[in-house]
């Protein structure tokens, strides 16, 4: 133990520097505020059957944070259900995927593809909220990743 001897002096010093690095840690794992967002989720005013919806911070409009998204099924979501993460909010793009909730096999659990993904900017409240999302007749006829019109709070 005579390779211990040199630490014996410096004990305090080190016990000091490892509680500092350790309260560093904890503040770098805190992460982003996430706030839960549940609503409805339609294709042509009527409820989506199975699907997801994600929402990810606009980083073309200074917005920044975690993705958040949730599980959709029977036209209902919910951020916070099994499944699910919360929104950073602010500034987002808003994109959606539906299915027809028919099962056809192994690679499509959740069946038929109602429309491509389709992709929405949105401005979402930095707090727990609703909000419904609307895709519309429309999308079928896009390309994947549509985008159309600003969806406001």
């Amino acid at each position: 133990m005579s390779w211990l001897r040199p630490l014996y002096g410096h004990t305090l010093a080190v016990t000091r520097l490892l509680l500092l690095g350790c309260g560093i840690l904890a503040l770098g794992c805190g992460g982003t505020a996430t706030y839960p967002l549940k609503g409805k989720a339609t294709f042509a005013g009527q409820p989506i059957p199975a699907g997801t919806i994600t929402f990810t911070p606009d980083g073309a409009k200074g917005n920044t944070g975690p993705v958040g998204y949730a599980i959709i099924t029977n036209g209902d979501y919910d951020t916070s259900a099994s499944g699910g993460k919360g929104i950073a909010g602010g500034p987002t793009i808003v994109k959606i995927e539906g299915s027809d909730g028919v099962r056809i096999d192994d690679d499509r659990p959740k069946g038929k593809a109602l429309f491509p993904y389709f992709e929405m900017p949105a401005d979402l409240p930095k707090s727990a909220g609703t909000k419904d999302f609307d895709v519309p007749a429309a999308a079928t006829k896009m390309k994947p990743g549509g985008v159309k019109g600003v969806i406001t709070p």
